[in-house]
């Protein structure tokens, strides 16, 4: 019997995160996601999930849960696993924008693909490594808070850092960076996030002092507002830290823009801009043949969709950088199984698919 996919389903959970999380666009408390179950004609059961954002893609619970269900879903009720390619085309052209949910739909198909094939979804992708080493984000806070907060991490084995900067002045941004880095010590990677606070001139300003300082920063992420594809070029351009684009790339046409301008280092991934896996893996292998590393991130995701960012993540040689502490962040998970968490490393399940 050819598998099709059969129903689709939606469930909300707002889980309490840990501690609050911190960044120069929004304080978080309570994780609030969409669990999407998408089950085929032969039984197998497919998980996916969109977290709404709308300070960076404008989804909304209600909108992700109104797109899934109202209008992307129903156009694939019915339509053969075995022509998937289909199925993700659908989804991809049920609507504009919408990144969300038509990410919780196409991880939820990767994941039935997965089971068919009998294989962890990243040895279907590619399989270039078993297990990936994951930084943890010291969100925004007094600095005294953020070393305590680092030193933390440390004791619990993660080597490399995410220093959220950006929603202070600049001045004491660079204040705070020399007091983490004076308190870690030289042996820890630290990155810098601005979530877009910074301005070309400002950013090219801060970031030469910190080179001057010798502070060793291994990247800094989206420094200026995601619109401003020419301040970004601007800045990778005039310093010598490698620049990574966020925000600022959501598709295949953004990531093609930037890199014929030259205008950033480092792409990074993320699912619930990019609208799933496969349109990640698209703009990775653009980056690929122009030189560009990638990471992959997340937004403030549960372990279902951190699972699946995992699992592109481990597929692929050129994805060079990992930021999936997101999961590690939650008191709970709403779905049991996916990776599994050792310190900084990120371990597979050998089921099929994602493992849940």
């Amino acid at each position: 019997m050819i598998p099709k996919i059969e129903k689709i389903e939606t469930f909300k959970a707002a889980v309490p995160l840990k501690e609050p999380f911190k960044t120069a666009l929004r304080t978080v408390t309570t994780a609030t996601t969409v669990i999407v179950k998408v089950t085929a004609s032969n039984g197998m059961v497919g998980f996916g999930e969109a977290a709404p954002t709308p300070v960076i893609t404008g989804d909304t619970t209600s909108s992700i849960i109104e797109a899934v269900e109202q209008i992307i879903g129903p156009k694939i009720v019915g339509e053969s696993l075995l022509a998937a390619d289909n199925i993700k085309q659908i989804i991809d052209q049920a609507m504009v924008h919408n990144s969300s949910p038509k990410a919780a739909l196409n991880i939820a198909v990767n994941d039935l693909l997965g089971q068919i094939a009998g294989l962890p979804l990243y040895q279907l992708l590619g399989g270039a490594r078993d297990q990936i080493t994951t930084d943890y984000t010291v969100s925004v806070g007094t600095t005294d808070s953020m070393i305590k907060h680092a030193k933390r991490l440390i004791t619990d084995g993660f080597t490399t850092l995410k220093i959220k900067v950006g929603s202070k002045s600049e001045a004491e941004d660079l204040q705070t960076v020399v007091a983490l880095r004076k308190a870690v010590g030289p042996d820890i990677n630290i990155r810098l996030d601005a979530n877009q606070g910074w301005h070309p001139k400002q950013a090219i300003a801060a970031i030469r002092k910190m080179e001057q300082l010798d502070l060793n920063i291994e990247l800094v992420e989206q420094p200026v507002p995601a619109a401003d594809f020419d301040g970004l070029a601007s800045v990778t351009n005039n310093v010598l830290t490698p620049i990574m684009a966020d925000e600022g790339v959501f598709s295949v046409g953004d990531a093609l823009r930037l890199i014929e301008m030259k205008g950033c280092d480092i792409i990074n991934l993320k699912l619930m801009k990019a609208g799933g896996i496969d349109n990640a893996l698209k703009i990775n292998a653009i980056a690929e043949a122009a030189g560009v590393k990638c990471m992959v991130g997340s937004m403030i995701e549960s372990s279902v969709s951190v699972t699946a960012a995992a699992h592109l993540a481990a597929a692929k040689q050129n994805i060079q950088f990992v930021d999936l502490d997101a999961a590690m962040m939650f008191t709970k998970n709403p779905v049991d199984g996916g990776i599994l968490n050792d310190g900084n490393i990120i371990k597979f399940s050998e089921k099929p698919g994602l493992g849940f």
